[in-house]
């Protein structure tokens, strides 16, 4: 009876060490998936999918301060390029100038002003005149806060008789802004001066 006792004992320790040993089991299980599932959303966090022209393309988040000077050099660029590509069509200045006083503080609107006063979008109307601008390089400077940059660029105007090339070189200042659909960069250009904007060459047509 004893024996048997003894053996029911032994039986049930052995039950409960063997249980035991399958619940810790489990728990690491528990433990190591939980870990590998915490480990593949924060990756895959770090990855944007875009959809564009029906294709998925795989891009991968960043900080901000790693692609500063790639973002500036495109607003600086994005800015130049509405407010000096004008056709002989007032909606169409309107729409780009609109567009690139979203991109610039109230520098940028006195200089409209003062083209608007001495009637040049009015000449480029009822003369017929299309003017474009290629960018030839950008210097940023992010060592100090706010960041200068200085613009180089071509205009190309072209007239019923000619086409004229112009250098163009203006300076200014970056400052971080919230980001909206008008200003996607998150950034202002403040201080904005035209420093240069002389002839380079005319052509007969």
């Amino acid at each position: 009876m004893f024996t048997k006792a003894k053996n029911i004992e032994t039986t049930f320790r052995q039950i409960r060490i063997f249980t035991m040993m399958v619940i810790m089991g489990c728990m690491l299980l528990c433990g190591f998936v939980l870990f590998k599932s915490y480990q593949t959303v924060s990756s895959l966090q770090d990855k944007i999918y875009i959809l564009a022209d029906g294709k998925v393309l795989e891009a991968f988040a960043s900080g901000r301060n790693e692609n500063i000077i790639v973002e500036a050099r495109d607003h600086v660029i994005t800015f130049h390029r509405y407010f000096f590509s004008l056709d002989p069509d007032d909606k169409a200045i309107s729409e780009n100038i609109s567009k690139a006083l979203y991109l610039a503080d109230g520098s940028a609107k006195k200089q409209y002003d003062n083209l608007k006063e001495r009637s040049y979008f009015s000449n480029i109307i009822s003369a017929n005149i299309s003017q474009t601008i290629k960018a030839d390089s950008v210097n940023i400077e992010i060592g100090q806060y706010p960041f200068h940059f200085k613009f180089y660029g071509k205009q190309t105007i072209t007239r019923a008789s000619s086409v004229v090339e112009r250098i163009l070189v203006t300076e200014g200042y970056l400052r971080n802004v919230s980001r909206s659909d008008h200003n996607p960069h998150g950034l202002l250009i403040e201080k904005w001066r035209t420093l240069e904007n002389r002839d380079l060459s005319v052509k007969n047509r």
